[in-house]
């Protein structure tokens, strides 16, 4: 029983919700062109509308939440309604209304920013952005402010700071650098002067050390020739006792020419020695002091 009063109960609903549907006038759709409205009311009607929407939209887009493909698609569909209502406004104009876009406030978001910002993506000059869609890759960067650029001076803003203090001629009206120079100078001569005695005493080494590399090479020299002297002799008696090996087998030798004396040959084999014991243990230098004092003596030997 208490099953059929339901179904019937239910049946009963159904049957008032379909009568109360009837009796409602069919919903009204906005005309898809702002032309085609002739009645000044039905236009701001439509106006009031849009700006509903507008107002949802705004306060929807606030939400960082929502990713960006969604930001974007309130963001076109905004400024959709941005410019249908500039249509609706300007066809109230056309019917004797009033100019609603002369006498309206810039729009602004829910943070109180202007939104009228151009988009330079192609999307046209009037293009805005609200809420967090200004937050969106390459949308950021158009709300930055670009730096300050540093102005440049001209030749007039440079030269006309200049004066005579700028060439230095008012440096020494106060005294204040003569107290300050004459400490410093006293310390610069006083380091002048050491430097110039340091030099000084390096040169008077160099000149010892000098005298006594020329004494070096004197004593080197001497020792040189005793060093000649020696080898002169052995090679002497060396050479006297390969002779009179020499005379004893050939006694019968007999000579068509003039022959050089012992003393000549010598003279000449201490002369050849000289010569390669200078050339092995002298210097360059040496060689050519001992040829200029021959020279000087007239010796040619």
């Amino acid at each position: 029983m208490a099953r059929n009063e339901e179904k019937a109960q239910s049946m009963l609903n159904r049957f008032i919700a379909q009568k109360a549907e009837e009796k409602k006038k069919p919903k009204e759709r906005r005309p898809y062109l702002a032309s085609e409205c002739r009645d000044l009311a039905e236009a701001d009607k439509w106006r009031q509308q849009i700006l509903r929407e507008i107002g949802r939209k705004v306060a929807e887009i606030q939400n960082e939440g929502l990713g960006e493909h969604r930001l974007r698609d309130l963001n076109d569909e905004i400024n959709k309604l941005l410019r249908e209502k500039t249509h609706w406004e300007r066809r109230i104009v056309e019917l004797g209304g009033p100019n609603h876009a002369k006498h309206a406030a810039k729009m602004t978001d829910l943070d109180g920013n202007i939104v009228d910002v151009p988009n330079p993506s192609g999307r046209g000059p009037g293009y805005r952005y609200f809420g967090a869609a200004k937050k969106l890759p390459g949308v950021r960067e158009l709300f930055e402010k670009p730096p300050e650029l540093r102005k440049r001076r001209t030749r007039y803003d440079i030269y006309k700071r200049i004066d005579a203090s700028y060439y230095g001629y008012r440096d020494e009206e106060d005294g204040v650098l003569e107290k300050v120079e004459g400490p410093a100078e006293a310390k610069m001569r006083a380091e002048a002067e050491e430097e110039w005695r340091r030099v000084d005493e390096i040169r008077r080494e160099a000149r010892k050390g000098a005298k006594e590399v020329v004494t070096v090479g004197a004593a080197a020299r001497e020792v040189l020739f005793e060093e000649e002297e020696d080898v002169v002799e052995e090679e002497r008696k060396e050479r006297e006792r390969e002779e009179m090996e020499k005379k004893v087998k050939e006694r019968e030798f007999v000579v068509h020419v003039p022959l050089p004396d012992e003393k000549e040959i010598e003279r000449m084999i201490v002369e050849k020695k000289k010569m390669e014991l200078l050339s092995k243990y002298a210097s360059e230098g040496l060689i050519e002091e001992q040829s200029e004092a021959k020279d000087m003596l007239n010796i040619h030997r």
